[in-house]
C-alpha cells in the first residue's frame, strides 16, 4: 500500500509538471501571438473609425494567465482521476474472474479455510493489493480464526465501508481543483474590471479600447473557468460512480462465492 501511495504521488508530480510545461509553451508559441495579433487589428480598425463587429476568437478567450493556470489545472485533474479510473476498471475485471474454485454444492468449514487462502496469495502482488481478493483473503482469515460466519460477513462489510472511504478521501485533491478553477477565474474578473476602471478616464476622453480589453479579461476568464469546472465535475461524478459500483459488486462477488459456501460445525 505504501508503495502505492508513493508511485501514485510520483504521477501526480509529473503529470502537473508536464501539464505546466506543455500548456505553457502552446501558449508562448501559438494562443497568445494568435490573440495580440486579433486584438491590435481590431485596435487599428477602430482608430481607423471604420465600421465593424468586434469578434473574439478561441485565442482571445483563453490568452490570459488566469485561464492559461485553469487549462493546468483541469489536464492535472483529468490526470489524477484517468490514474484511478484506469485502476478502478483493472480492478472491475477481476469481478469476471473465478478467484475462488469452491464447487457448487461443497460446503467450506474453517479448517478449509487456509486451502482456498492459497489461490488469492498465489496471485500477482499488484492483484493482491485490490480490494476484492483482500476482501476474501480477509474474510477467509476471520473464519479460520473464529469459526464465526457472521464475522466473516462483518469482516466483508468493514473491508467495503473502509475501501469506500479510503477511495473518497483520495478524491480531496481532484475536488480542491474543482473548487479552485472558479476561484481563480474570479480572480482574472477582479483584475479586470479593476484594470478597466483605471482607465475609465480613457473613455471619458472616447478612447473606449483599453476599458473594453480589460472587460474582456473580466469576462472570459470566469466563462472559461466555469465552462472547465462543469468538465471536471461531470468526470468526477462519473469516477465516483464507477468505484461506488467497484464496491458494491465486490461486496456480492464475496457473498455469492464465498459466504453461501460457509458451513460450521
Amino acid at each position: 500500500m505504501k508503495q502505492k501511495m508513493s508511485s501514485e504521488f510520483i504521477y501526480q508530480v509529473f503529470a502537473l509538471l508536464i501539464a505546466v510545461i506543455v500548456v505553457h509553451a502552446v501558449y508562448v508559441g501559438l494562443i497568445r501571438p494568435s490573440a495580440d495579433a486579433q486584438l491590435q487589428q481590431q485596435v487599428e480598425l477602430q482608430a481607423s473609425g471604420a465600421d465593424f463587429i468586434p469578434e473574439r476568437g478561441f485565442a482571445v478567450v483563453i490568452r490570459d494567465f488566469e485561464q492559461e493556470a485553469c487549462l493546468i489545472l483541469m489536464i492535472w485533474a483529468l490526470a489524477i482521476m484517468g490514474y484511478k479510473g484506469r485502476r478502478a476498471m483493472e480492478e472491475q475485471d477481476l469481478l469476471g474472474r473465478r478467484l475462488l474454485d469452491i464447487p457448487e454444492g461443497t460446503s467450506v468449514l474453517p479448517e478449509d479455510a487456509r486451502e482456498y487462502s492459497r489461490s488469492l496469495e498465489a496471485l500477482p502482488g499488484k492483484e493482491q493489493d485490490y480490494l476484492l481478493p483482500r476482501t476474501l483473503l480477509s474474510a477467509l482469515q476471520r473464519f479460520a480464526t473464529t469459526g464465526s460466519i457472521q464475522a466473516v460477513s462483518d469482516t466483508i462489510k468493514e473491508s467495503c465501508e473502509v475501501e469506500s472511504d479510503r477511495l473518497d478521501s483520495e478524491m480531496s485533491m481532484v475536488r480542491y481543483i474543482a473548487w479552485a478553477i472558479p476561484s481563480i477565474g474570479f480572480i482574472g474578473t477582479v483584475r479586470g474590471i479593476g484594470a478597466a476602471l483605471g482607465q475609465a478616464h480613457k473613455a471619458v476622453e472616447g478612447d473606449i479600447s483599453g476599458v473594453t480589453v480589460s472587460l474582456g479579461v473580466a469576462f472570459n476568464s470566469t466563462f472559461v473557468a466555469l465552462v472547465l469546472s462543469i468538465i471536471i465535475m461531470f468526470c468526477l461524478h462519473q469516477l465516483q460512480l464507477s468505484q461506488e459500483r467497484l464496491v458494491l459488486d465486490c461486496q456480492r462477488y464475496a457473498d455469492k462465492r464465498l459466504l453461501r459456501y460457509l458451513v460450521v460445525h
